[in-house]
């Protein structure tokens, strides 16, 4: 998986490189990064689109791992021998390419930032605009920290959601779906059994504390989403949005838990596997 610490170097040295005085991208998307599945992700994403102003998509390409591998790149990066001066921008040798070694001649690093920014821009961006929507993001479970920063890289004006849910419930709520055919990444990664959920819901949960100080995040979680607990005004106002909580909050979608409480074997398995991100979050 994208490593925190790597992105973080590889993004230092990109970001070393870009000596021009382009401004930074206007666009203020909101990312809602969840942990993992039935966590309650579609219910906070129809609370934060009751604003009509606001679109998030829905998990786009989430199975591809679109976005987790465009971080793996920018991790691999950071082994990359001489990387500073392999984006360095030498404009001089464009005037002598003919008799100058240029067989592994690369463009500044900035322009590595401007095509993903593209990307996003033109594939989510614009679609949501030419909706009328003012504001857009997207939904993911599959997300962890790594990922944040690459899209903070790319959306200095982002704000970010962080969702979680006890991984018991979570895993309830999927078992009792009767769902099999969950991807962190097709084909390669499933997630189809209480261990593989809760390692993927761990490895989230504890990639969020490795966020540098001042990352513009919020932490929610799915039991104060549902009893009341969460400050609505408080939120939309950092958000900049503006929100109607009681029409999303009215109606039941997707609701498929039917177990009061998991068996022993199964409340074990993720005992163990997520024992690490239960603590960091307050979960028993």
């Amino acid at each position: 998986m994208p490593s925190v610490e790597q992105i973080r170097g590889t993004i230092a040295i990109l970001d070393a490189s870009d000596r021009s005085s382009e401004n930074l991208d206007e666009e203020s998307p909101i990312f809602l990064l969840a942990a993992g599945w039935r966590s309650g992700s579609t219910l906070l994403q129809r609370i934060l689109v009751t604003d009509p102003n606001v679109l998030l998509w829905g998990e786009p390409l989430g199975e591809m791992a679109l976005v987790s591998g465009m971080a793996q790149m920018l991790t691999r990066l950071a082994t990359f021998p001489d990387l500073s001066r392999r984006w360095d921008a030498n404009d001089e040798l464009f005037s002598s390419l003919s008799t100058s070694w240029i067989a592994s001649l690369y463009p500044p690093g900035k322009d590595l930032r401007v095509g993903f920014l593209a990307l996003f821009n033109k594939w989510l961006g614009d679609p949501a605009h030419e909706r009328g929507f003012k504001r857009w993001g997207f939904k993911e479970v599959r997300l962890g920290a790594a990922e944040a920063l690459f899209l903070h890289w790319l959306y200095p004006r982002a704000k970010f959601v962080l969702l979680a849910r006890n991984p018991y419930d979570c895993y309830r709520s999927l078992s009792d779906s009767g769902w099999h055919h969950l991807y962190h990444s097709r084909p390669d990664i499933r997630i189809d059994s209480a261990a593989g959920l809760a390692r993927h819901w761990n490895r989230i949960a504890l990639s969020w504390s490795e966020l540098p100080p001042g990352f513009p995040s919020v932490l929610i979680k799915y039991e104060d989403l549902i009893t009341g607990g969460v400050d609505f005004r408080k939120l939309e106002s950092w958000l900049g949005i503006r929100l109607r909580e009681s029409v999303a909050l009215s109606t039941f979608v997707g609701s498929t838990a039917r177990r009061h409480r998991l068996g022993w074997c199964e409340r074990l398995i993720i005992s163990r596997e997520a024992a690490a991100g239960m603590l960091a979050l307050g979960y028993s």
